[in-house]
């Protein structure tokens, strides 16, 4: 009669042990964690002023546009940086015949990023640009999400307050999501096409997380695109209100978990190389960025994977892909 070796009967019961620890953990999860993200606009946070200074309630996702392209530009502390990206933002939009709309979403500034907005208000009216100030600090994702179920756009793009994308690169991605043409679609701009400059630039520490965050995001996330993380896409309008009312993440790797949503939901997604320039005055920590964007995304498969989060049921009525 063959005996088993003691050391495999080690390993036999090490793996049942984590086998055992992995249930728990998931029964846990599922149980403690809400499926659906629970979206709550404050009374000041669903008004803008208009350029006479009266507070007027915002549109919402679920009406039908009224203009052609939604711009939402989430702030914080940006009083130094936002002049100039509108400025550029609104120059080439003014110099179109579509119809816009610029909404600048203030996530809890300690500085005057609201007022800076509100001077563009009176500039150009409030029909063009509009201010939300939130009550508190939300974090990107949260408050591009704000933005973007306040919008009033057939398309639309949201853009980073330091202006680091050159804003005329926006008629690239109207191109490539025109030839998806259908009622859902996604459009990233992208600078993997610099990869191999910017390796040059970082130090080895940076280039080291950065492969590492792309193997992540590969890995655990979203197969489609390269550049997950470049502040600049486009989306229309159904997949915007489908993706929206149904993200978690609100800090910086909302982006991956917007992208999977897509995935899991067959919305297409392309990706187009973009004029991208590095802005001072960044107040991201990229150490501590990596670190949560690492554990973002792994609870985010994690999460999904074990039925813990859902997408919104009532956003997804009616849904097909044409």
């Amino acid at each position: 009669m063959l005996s088993i070796p003691c050391c495999f009967m080690d390993l036999i019961y090490i793996l049942e042990c984590a086998l055992l620890l992995v249930m728990v953990l998931g029964i846990y999860i599922r149980s403690t964690t809400n499926p659906h993200p629970t979206i709550v606009f404050w009374p000041s946070e669903d008004k803008y002023k208009t350029n006479d200074g009266k507070s007027l309630k915002f549109d919402d996702i679920d009406d039908k546009p009224t203009v052609d392209l939604s711009v939402i530009v989430p702030a914080y502390n940006e009083e130094d940086r936002l002049p100039a990206m509108l400025d550029e933002c609104l120059e080439y939009l003014e110099g179109r015949k579509t119809s816009y709309e610029v909404i600048v979403v203030d996530d809890g500034s300690k500085d005057k990023t609201s007022d800076i907005g509100l001077k563009y208000t009176k500039q150009y009216g409030s029909s063009k640009v509009r201010v939300m100030t939130l009550t508190r600090n939300r974090g990107k994702g949260g408050a591009v999400r704000m933005g973007m179920l306040r919008a009033r756009g057939a398309q639309l793009l949201f853009a980073d307050a330091d202006g680091a994308t050159t804003f005329s690169e926006l008629s690239k991605l109207e191109a490539e999501l025109d030839k998806l043409g259908g009622k859902h679609g996604i459009v990233c701009g992208s600078r993997a096409h610099m990869q191999d400059e910017s390796i040059a630039s970082r130090t080895f520490f940076r280039t080291v997380l950065m492969y590492g965050f792309h193997f992540c995001v590969w890995i655990f996330a979203v197969k489609s695109i390269r550049d997950t993380q470049c502040g600049f896409k486009l989306l229309t309008r159904d997949t915007g209100r489908i993706v929206f009312k149904s993200l978690h993440i609100e800090r910086w790797a909302f982006d991956v978990e917007m992208l999977k949503i897509a995935e899991m939901l067959s919305i297409p997604t392309r990706e187009v190389a973009v004029r991208w320039t590095e802005i001072d005055g960044s107040k991201l920590n990229p150490i501590l960025a990596a670190v949560q964007m690492f554990k973002d995304i792994f609870f985010l498969w994690c999460k999904y994977a074990l039925g813990a989060w859902k997408l919104n049921v009532s956003s997804l009525e009616n849904f097909k892909l044409d």
